[in-house]
């Protein structure tokens, strides 16, 4: 039987995460027997600390198999206000808080509240694609500002503030940052919180998935610590890079007030809640000991140093020094070639999996991504591979 069916156009707007799509290639590739090594996917190559995992388990042994209430589990809620009170001295209610499966669902929550038909979203540009997938998907014109190089991949507020208009709905900002490794000083996070005093009626998000992995100049800055911007500030934060938990599926989101009711009720359609046995193992990330977190941060360091160091000896690349996150992001326009066609030399004739930086928007031609998520050695060998290459 004939089918003739037509998707709703909406569908036609969402865009992807390459990063996938090149794991996928690059696993296709080991599989056949070539020696892969992967610097693409945007994870910790850590395992889950032990005792976190056998908090996971253990809630499975203890029975927690059902139902929890969409915003989380009590108790971890709790825990994250803890946590933020510990870290950002900022006192914020349990009751803002949600607890949800990963930190994409609050940016589609984000643009689900704010994005519709004549509405415009700001989002940086390179910046994590889902960004402006989310926003189109809401129906919302997405609105890049770019983060230069010259800027540290820094954004400047001036260049955001001078975008906004009547439309602008929300503003999407990431410090640290997928895929430059830049971190926003707090000046520049000072002179955006003043602007958008003449702007009540924008929402702010900030992405501060990575803010425990940072070790260049800027230290990192929470929005949180700027109260007056509360009633219109959500926070995307999690476990998955913190704590090695990606396939564990945790984030969370703070919502204001009159945002979080809303997103309550997103949760309640589209997920109900979040896997009980693997909040329990979350509630243990936060209370238990966290020399696991300052661990990988030391070697990411190192990593991100290494990485930057060997990268600045190949012919045609030159690269920053990142400061947070665990990316390196050099410009490749000394090579002469594109960014998507480095990334397919680097893959198939090299065995070196990257990502184009055009797969984190038009502003990052000239660029590809390398994730320092690997061991020294490969990264190394890796280096090693394109340099001989190039030179």
């Amino acid at each position: 039987m004939k089918s003739n069916y037509e998707l709703a156009s909406r569908n036609y707007d969402l865009g992807t995460e390459t990063a996938f799509t090149v794991l996928a290639k690059a696993n296709e590739l080991a599989s056949k027997g070539q020696n892969i090594i992967n610097l693409g996917i945007g994870q910790p190559d850590f395992k889950t600390p032990g005792h976190i995992v056998e908090a996971g388990i253990k809630a499975l042994r203890d029975g927690h198999h059902g139902y929890t209430q969409s915003t989380g589990i009590p108790n971890l809620r709790e825990a994250v206000s803890n946590d933020i009170k510990k870290r950002y001295n900022q006192n914020i209610s349990p009751d803002q808080i949600m607890i949800v499966p990963g930190g994409k669902v609050i940016i589609f929550f984000s643009a689900m509240l704010m994005g519709e038909k004549n509405k415009e979203i700001l989002y940086p540009n390179p910046g994590f694609p889902i960004y402006e997938s989310a926003i189109n998907y809401s129906g919302a014109r997405s609105i890049p500002y770019q983060l230069k190089e010259d800027k540290g991949f820094s954004f400047s507020a001036e260049d955001i503030l001078s975008k906004i208009n009547t439309n602008t709905s929300l503003i999407i900002i990431n410090s640290p940052a997928n895929p430059t490794g830049g971190v926003v000083p707090k000046s520049e996070l000072e002179k955006l919180v003043v602007g958008l005093k003449e702007y009540p009626n924008v929402v702010l998000m900030s992405d501060e998935i990575y803010d425990q992995f940072c070790f260049g100049e800027n230290n990192f800055t929470s929005m949180l610590q700027f109260p007056e911007l509360r009633e219109r500030l959500i926070i995307l934060n999690g476990w998955s890079k913190t704590y090695a938990m990606t396939g564990w599926r945790l984030g969370y989101g703070i919502f204001p007030s009159k945002l979080y009711e809303i997103a309550e009720k997103l949760a309640v359609n589209i997920h109900s809640c979040v896997n009980s046995s693997a909040q329990y193992a979350a509630l243990e990330a936060l209370n238990g000991p966290q020399n696991c977190v300052s661990e990988m941060n030391n070697h990411f360091k190192r990593r991100a140093n290494l990485m930057y160091t060997k990268l600045n000896e190949i012919n045609g690349f030159s690269c920053q020094k990142p400061n947070g996150a665990f990316y390196c992001f050099p410009n490749i326009t000394g090579t002469g070639k594109k960014s998507t066609e480095i990334q397919n030399i680097l893959l198939d004739d090299l065995g070196v999996a990257t990502v184009s930086g055009t797969s984190f928007g038009e502003y990052g031609e000239g660029y590809i991504r390398l994730s320092c998520a690997n061991s020294d050695s490969a990264i190394e060998e890796a280096i090693s591979r394109i340099k001989d290459f190039f030179n």
